[in-house]
């Protein structure tokens, strides 16, 4: 009896959940949501990648005698860097830079979450490029250098494309943690999907069908990028 009656009131929250999620258009909070976390990891690409480069270039460098100085105080600063980010949790990067770095300013949250997790990110970006050259044989740039190309020349045409190729996968798994990771964007009162989650749960009262619509909004953003990637790297392997 008591089951049956449990059952009952949880059919009928599934039911009433449903009527308020059309009527009073609850699936616009969660489209919004959807569109606030796609730009969120947009921005934090964008800049992860610039900071990937860079740090992975700086690593890499191997400066004159006379600005060997400077060379290991670029160094110490990157490799600084990546051991704070690597050791420090993501919810705490955020929380700091909105409540400390960014307090007085008047940027957007998605904005500040961008640059957060951009920063995030390009510690883990600069490990994979880093290592992505790295395994390109060193004969490549030798090959290169004997062909009259210029360091740089050879780095574009020659060493990059290659080290591209390897690098891709672990670039996609990159995106897709850092999609799922802004889901703790709402530390900072950013509207996303996990937000909209606790919109729903809040006016519902039941937090089952919100939760789960939220996992399957993640699922197909995950999935669609992860099925287009594939597609790519595919197309990269034959045209290679």
């Amino acid at each position: 009896m008591l089951e049956n009656f449990l059952v009952k009131i949880q059919w009928q929250q599934t039911v009433d959940f449903y009527k308020v999620f059309f009527e009073k258009q609850f699936y616009l909070v969660v489209f919004n949501g959807m569109l606030w976390t796609l730009g969120l990891t947009a921005i934090a690409l964008v800049i992860g990648m610039m900071i990937g480069i860079l740090v992975a270039v700086v690593q890499m460098s191997q400066f004159p005698s006379k600005f060997k100085w400077l060379e290991k105080i670029l160094k110490w600063i990157t490799k600084t860097y990546i051991d704070i980010i690597r050791g420090t949790p993501a919810v705490v990067q955020i929380v700091f830079m909105w409540s400390v770095i960014f307090a007085g300013s008047n940027l957007p949250r998605i904005v500040v979450g961008g640059i957060a997790f951009g920063v995030n990110s390009g510690a883990y970006m600069a490990e994979l490029i880093r290592a992505g050259i790295q395994g390109i044989d060193k004969g490549q740039m030798e090959a290169g250098r004997s062909l009259g190309f210029k360091y740089m020349e050879t780095m574009r045409y020659i060493i990059m494309p290659q080290a591209f190729k390897q690098m891709l996968p672990a670039f996609v798994s990159e995106f897709i943690i850092l999609i799922k990771e802004t889901a703790i964007i709402s530390f900072i009162g950013g509207l996303d999907l996990m937000k909209a989650s606790s919109i729903m749960v809040s006016r519902t009262m039941n937090a089952t069908q919100p939760l789960l619509i939220v996992a399957a909004c993640y699922l197909l953003l995950t999935g669609v990028f992860t099925k287009v990637m594939r597609r790519v790297e595919k197309k990269i392997n034959i045209s290679s």
